[in-house]
């Protein structure tokens, strides 16, 4: 099974929100709300409070840059060691006392926050979460290395914010409009809207397995008598090869999607055909 990242219990995401809504307050001049929230992230990022010193290991990982292959894995390994020293049922009640302090005195579209670095965080999360699998696990890591070794901090993507009312609309409109689609091509467009939640991994690894699989249909066709004897043809199933094998190192974007979706197609009605 798939863990699926819960930002609320991010505790790099806690912080972010609270030192958001921090400096709205000094905007908004409500010094109520100012004395709150600097009590609350003294209180509970202090570095003597649990989610100060988790938060210390997240920022181990995020502020540093430059290191050479082998010093950036040293700081990673190191890093996991140090926080799996740190009691999680005392890190999960603390978190839990934040956000229940968010939800009844902030607003809740405090949760809605729009945190540029997310991706990274969200990915250092699923690092330090022992749940997560070991696939997955070493994708991330690897994220984190190259974080660890560029020059400078590696320039996020604009994520935009996405709460779920605008998530579960959007999964609706879908459902309503290509109610007609191909199985696996729902499959992959229900990927794709999921990437906006959960930073593209499930897609990544749902297109690992789904191009492997194209390929070999489509590299099978080879062997019809319809296509084997029409030059034209033969010419046209490889250039389909040669794009699925450059999704190999192309990222995951729309012009992707839209591509492995004229090729699910087209390996439909091969697959009919024959």
């Amino acid at each position: 099974m798939t863990r699926k990242h819960n930002k609320k219990r991010n505790t790099a995401f806690l912080y972010e929100v609270l030192t958001t809504e921090l400096t709205k307050s000094i905007i908004e001049k409500n010094s109520s709300k100012k004395r709150f929230i600097s009590h609350l992230i003294k209180e509970s990022f202090g570095p003597r409070a649990i989610l100060g010193k988790e938060l210390e290991h997240y920022h181990a990982l995020l502020e540093t840059t430059g290191l050479e292959g082998y010093v950036a894995e040293k700081l990673l390994q190191e890093t996991k060691r140090a926080y799996s020293q740190l009691n999680s049922k005392r890190i999960f009640d603390a978190q839990t006392k934040v956000i229940n302090k968010i939800n009844k005195t902030l607003s809740k579209d405090a949760w809605g926050t729009f945190v540029p670095n997310f991706k990274s965080l969200a990915t250092i999360d699923a690092i330090f979460n022992i749940s997560t699998s070991v696939k997955q696990r070493v994708l991330h890591e690897e994220m984190i290395i190259n974080l660890l070794q560029s020059p400078d901090k590696l320039e996020e993507h604009k994520l935009q914010p996405i709460d779920n009312i605008v998530y579960n609309a959007f999964v609706q409109k879908f459902n309503e409009k290509y109610g007609g689609l191909l199985k696996e091509q729902k499959a992959l467009l229900g990927k794709y809207i999921s990437s906006f939640a959960d930073n593209g991994l499930e897609l990544k690894l749902y297109l690992n397995g789904e191009v492997g699989r194209l390929k070999e249909s489509v590299e099978a066709s080879l062997k019809i008598e319809e296509i084997y004897t029409d030059e034209k043809m033969v010419e046209k199933t490889k250039k389909v090869l040669n794009v699925l094998e450059g999704f190999k190192e192309a990222p995951p974007s729309v012009e992707v999607v839209s591509k492995i979706l004229n090729i699910q197609e087209l390996v439909r009605e091969i697959q009919s055909d024959d």
